[in-house]
This record gives structure tokens, C-alpha cells and sequence, in this order.
């Protein structure tokens, strides 16, 4: 068997059936990741700009503006330039530092909405304490907890994936991914599969009892509440909701992704599950918040403009 030096590159072959259509292709990838970078910009530099979007929600919405960014610079630059280039290889040390940025991308991710969930239970379950329970200090250890454990933790996986040996260095996708690695291994893998799926569920778990949690509590003060608290409950929770559910059917697209074995006619269909889950919610995320921050925005303008002498 052929050892990890015999492998210094990795060849990602899903870009083979793009090369009579590059352009289209390039054009599929650069308008997404265009429309990721100035949405989310724009999204952030107003709840910077405006003092009165500076509460707990905003903060978060702003952090997962730049966590969308983030990801989407990961994967769509890298991307494009395989299209325009041709050149499918990929360093063993591009590889490692891509599925870095990748899985920590949606690790923040989930990690972010998770603490805007119990955001909105505070606001909505508990109104009286909520200023307590969402101090400005509270809310930066959340922050710092949000990118801090991901960019911490991950990497000790990851590290039993930089030791392994290569028997191969085909992968099936347009991006590495570490489950894409270990499969390559010569290596008895058993063990890391097994970690792999412990600290899965250490990476996802907890956001998910998180989740799960606020959201049962609001469902009880939408079944049991009057109607104002409803109408609210409903209007606080709808755009956390949808990005949520768009999360999930990420998640669910990249897990029927793994277990699909490509052929020919299910190519598009593959291509788009693998893709979905990194490029669809930093694209969705500041159109669902964007929506509510510019209408918050506007209003603030308008009053500000009838309060003001006139000259």
C-alpha cells in the first residue's frame, strides 16, 4: 500500500463533468458568493451603525452575518479558481486549513442560533428578566463561547486526521471535508469514526437541547398566552425560525449527500447537496434579518426626519 508521502496533493473530481460548461459554472458560483459578501456587509455595517440595533439580537445577527462570510470565502473563491483554472489538485496543507475554515463555519454557526434561541425564550418567556439574563456581559461571554469553543475544540479532531496515511487522494466533492479524509485512510479508521461521532454530538447536541428547549417554551406562550403575546411571540421568532429550519435541511441535504453514490444522471442533485449546506444559509440569513433590520432602520429615519426642524 502506498503511504501519506506518496500523497502530497488531493484531486477533486466533482469539477470533471463542469469543464464543458466552466462559465455557466463560474457565473452559478461567483454571483452567490457576491451576493453573500455585500448583503451580510450591509447588514453589519448598519446594526454598527445605528445605536439603536446595538441590543443582544442585533449583536448576534451581526455575528452570524460575518460567520456567513466567513464560510462562503472558505468555499467559493477556492471554487471559482478551479473552474477558471482547470486545475483540480489540492495541497495536502490547502486541504487541511479549507475543512478547518469549513467545519468551524457551520459549527459558529449553529453555535450562534442556538444562543439566539434562548434570546428569544428570555425575551419572550421570561420579559422581566430579560435584561438580566442578556447583560452586555452575559452577552459577550455567549459571543466568545460562539467562536471560541468551535475554533478551539475542532482542531483536536482534526489533528487525528493530519496523522493518518493516504492509500488514495481521489475525493468525490468540490471542497475537502474531513469524513472525505478518513475514507482515503490506510489506516484502521474504527476509532475515529467512533470519536468522530461522539464529538458530532458534542458539536451539535447542546445547541440542539438548546434549541428544542426555547422553542417548547414559546410554542406554550403561543398555546396558552393571549392573543398580543401570540402575535409577538410569532413576529420575535419567525425570522430565527426560518433560519433554523434552513440549517436543518442543510444538515439533512450534506448527510443524504455522504451516503449518495454519484452516477452521471445524479450529479446536479449530489452537486447541490454538498454545496447547499455552505453556500444557502450566509446567502438566506441576511435576507430574512435584513427585512426586519431595514424596516426598523427606515422607521428610525423617518422619525428622526419628522422630529427634526425644519430649515
Amino acid at each position: 500500500m502506498k503511504n501519506a508521502s506518496s500523497f502530497q496533493t488531493f484531486i477533486l473530481i466533482n469539477y470533471e463533468p463542469m469543464e464543458q460548461q466552466k462559465y455557466v459554472y463560474i457565473i452559478i458560483f461567483s454571483l452567490p458568493y457576491i451576493l453573500i459578501v455585500v448583503f451580510n456587509t450591509c447588514l453589519i455595517y448598519i446594526i454598527c451603525k445605528d445605536r439603536t440595533l446595538h441590543g443582544p439580537m442585533y449583536i448576534f445577527i451581526c455575528n452570524l452575518s460575518f460567520n456567513g462570510i466567513y464560510g462562503g470565502t472558505a468555499l467559493l473563491p477556492h471554487t471559482i479558481s478551479k473552474l477558471a483554472t482547470q486545475s483540480y489538485e489540492m495541497s495536502r496543507a490547502n486541504c487541511f486549513i479549507q475543512i478547518f475554515c469549513l467545519h468551524t463555519f457551520t459549527i459558529v454557526e449553529f453555535t450562534i442560533l442556538a444562543v439566539m434561541g434562548y434570546d428569544r425564550y428570555a425575551a419572550i418567556c421570561t420579559p422581566l428578566h430579560y435584561h438580566n439574563k442578556m447583560s452586555p456581559r452575559n452577552v459577550k461571554i455567549l459571543i466568545a463561547f460562539s467562536w471560541l469553543f468551535p475554533l478551539c475544540a475542532f482542531p483536536m479532531w482534526m489533528s487525528w486526521t493530519t496523522q493518518l496515511s493516504f492509500c488514495g487522494n481521489i475525493i468525490h466533492k468540490t471542497h475537502c471535508t474531513n469524513f472525505d479524509l478518513i475514507k482515503l485512510s490506510c489506516n484502521d479508521t474504527f476509532v475515529q469514526n467512533i470519536v468522530g461521532m461522539l464529538l458530532l454530538g458534542v458539536f451539535m447536541i447542546p445547541q440542539l437541547i438548546v434549541i428544542s428547549f426555547s422553542y417548547v417554551q414559546i410554542l406554550r406562550i403561543c398555546l396558552y398566552g393571549s392573543k398580543d403575546s401570540k402575535k409577538k411571540a410569532l413576529q420575535t421568532c419567525m425570522p430565527h425560525l426560518l433560519t433554523v429550519i434552513n440549517y436543518v435541511c442543510g444538515g439533512c441535504f450534506e448527510l443524504i449527500q455522504v451516503r449518495l453514490k454519484t452516477t452521471h444522471t445524479q450529479y446536479g442533485m449530489s452537486l447541490f447537496m454538498s454545496v447547499y449546506f455552505l453556500i444557502i444559509p450566509p446567502l438566506l440569513n441576511p435576507v430574512v434579518y435584513g427585512s426586519t433590520v431595514l424596516k426598523k432602520h427606515i422607521y428610525t429615519f423617518v422619525q428622526r426626519k419628522k422630529l427634526s426642524p425644519v430649515s
